[in-house]
């Protein structure tokens, strides 16, 4: 089924992004000391989280009822 129209033509793809610019070695090294650091402040605010995502798993733990928490 030829017809008489034919299909329309696609548009030109976009021209490609431009290279990234390149990191000087200074500055690669900051990067990767501050990745260092953060991961460091991370793991030492691990230690303080004493309970898991389900909350205390353990009622003994919890000591004596209370009122409030009976």
């Amino acid at each position: 089924m030829g017809g008489i129209f034919s299909s329309p033509k696609p548009p030109p793809p976009p021209p490609p992004p431009p290279p990234l610019p390149e990191k000087s070695q200074a500055e690669v090294k900051a990067a990767e000391s501050e990745a260092r650091r953060r991961a460091a402040a991370a793991q030492g605010r691990q230690s303080t989280i004493l309970t898991g995502a389900q909350g205390l798993q353990d009622a003994g733990l919890g000591g004596k009822k209370t009122l409030l928490g009976q």
